[in-house]
C-alpha cells in the first residue's frame, strides 16, 4: 500500500479494522449519526432520541470509544458526555484509498498483459 513505511502501515490497517467493527453495527452508526447532527451528548441524551436502551447505548460507546471515534468528556455531576472523533475515520478512508489505488493498480497490470 501507498504509506511510507511498514509499521504506519500496519497502524493504519490496525485503526481501519477498529472503525470497520465499530460501523459494523447499524444501532453504532445510529449513535455516530446522532452525535454527528446533534453534538456531543450523554448516554441518557442519546437514549431519549435513539430507540436503543440506555444500558445498550452505554456499551455500544465503550467500544465507539475503543475505536477511537467517540471521546468521553467528564462534565458536571459525573455525567459523561461523549463527542465524536473524525481522525480515525480519515485514517480508515486513507487505507481503503490506498487500498483502492493498488486494486487498481494490479488489474491495470492484467489488463495490460492481457491484452498485450
Amino acid at each position: 500500500m501507498a504509506f511510507p513505511d511498514r509499521q504506519l502501515a500496519a497502524d493504519a490497517e490496525a485503526i481501519a479494522e477498529h472503525v470497520f467493527v465499530a460501523l459494523a453495527d447499524p444501532s453504532r452508526r445510529q449513535i455516530l449519526a446522532t452525535l454527528a447532527s446533534g453534538g456531543p451528548a450523554t448516554a441518557t441524551d442519546l437514549a431519549d432520541r435513539l430507540p436503543i436502551t440506555r444500558q445498550a447505548i452505554a456499551k455500544h460507546l465503550t467500544l465507539l470509544s475503543e475505536a477511537g471515534l467517540v471521546t468521553a468528556e467528564h462534565g458536571e455531576r459525573r455525567r459523561i458526555r461523549y463527542r465524536l472523533r473524525s481522525a480515525p475515520m480519515q485514517v480508515a478512508q486513507q487505507f481503503l484509498a490506498a487500498l483502492a489505488r493498488d486494486w487498481d493498480s494490479n488489474l491495470d497490470a492484467l489488463r495490460t498483459h492481457l491484452d498485450g
